[in-house]
């Protein structure tokens, strides 16, 4: 194939996707405080992460444009696990605080496992609680990783009905491999999970209609592993000496896919969108009201 071979894949924009969805969150959240109702989003960093800061201001900005309370409680880096763990029960006991993030990582010192176990889990708006995990699991109502329900909004939008399309996903991890097998599950596509040790990788990739790659290498999927015509999920951010790069070989496979999501401005912007969705589904059921439509699985 040569450098002047045509794209052929149609790029899904992420970006605007996630415009659309904000804006529609804005106008729910206007009409749940005309019931005199505010969803409110609390997030929590602990430490100096450069990146988490990044993360942690830019959903704190966004929260607010859709009309949202926002709250950002910082400990050091040196906290005590306990001192985490009496904010997060604060927060929990809190009615105006519908959402509760912490940021990860957390400090070597600090149990992930037990911090986020601790939040209520109506109000773990990261859907990483293991009554979350385990309800999406067993088809039950639960907070969703917002990556996945990112993910799987494109298809949607994409594909329409998933239902008897071959699904792959190359990565394993309980933020986007697992939840994105049981969602795709959910909507009746066929799914094998796949990682970096799987030996027969390129053939299955060959086979799927779509490909949901979260494995964290860099430009690992290549072109000549894409089925001409497949819709190809691109979850992963590298930073290479060349910029941001995902765990697709985009210029390759944008020969082959049908449809592609970018790096960036794909996957990316979905996930705090649907952080925002996730805020105001987890309102809504605290208030007992419907689940905002299109916003869950």
């Amino acid at each position: 194939m040569t450098a002047t071979t045509p794209m052929t894949a149609t790029p899904i924009d992420g970006k605007a996707f996630a415009a659309h969805l904000r804006a529609r969150i804005a106008t729910e959240v206007a009409a749940m405080k005309a019931r005199g109702i505010t969803p409110g989003l609390a997030v929590v960093l602990v430490g100096e992460d450069p990146a988490s800061q990044v993360y942690v201001r830019s959903k704190g900005r966004m929260t607010r444009e859709v009309g949202m309370n926002s709250w950002e409680h910082r400990l050091p880096t040196d906290a005590p696990q306990a001192d985490l763990l009496a904010l997060i029960d604060r927060l929990n006991a809190d009615p105006s605080v519908n959402g509760i993030l912490v940021q990860l990582p957390l400090p070597r010192h600090m149990d992930e496992s037990a911090v986020i176990n601790a939040i209520d889990p109506a109000k773990d708006v990261d859907g990483f609680h293991i009554l979350n995990v385990g309800r999406l699991a067993t088809g039950q109502k639960a907070m969703v990783p917002c990556t996945p329900l990112g993910c799987l909004m494109l298809l949607r939008d994409r594909l329409g009905d998933l239902g008897g399309k071959n699904a792959l996903v190359i990565g394993r991890s309980n933020i986007v491999g697992k939840p994105m097998a049981q969602l795709l599950l959910r909507d009746s596509a066929t799914v094998t999970v796949a990682h970096s040790r799987t030996t027969n990788l390129p053939e299955l990739c060959r086979q799927a209609d779509i490909v949901v790659a979260a494995v964290g290498r860099a430009q690992f999927v290549k072109g000549d592993w894409i089925k001409p015509g497949a819709t190809v999920i691109d979850v992963g951010i590298n930073r290479t000496d060349g910029g941001l790069v995902g765990d697709v070989d985009f210029d390759s496979a944008a020969h082959v896919a049908g449809a592609i999501t970018p790096v960036p401005g794909g996957v990316g912007p979905m996930t705090i969108a649907c952080l925002l969705a996730n805020t105001l589904t987890a309102t809504a059921r605290a208030n007992g009201l419907p689940d905002p439509e299109g916003l869950t699985p």
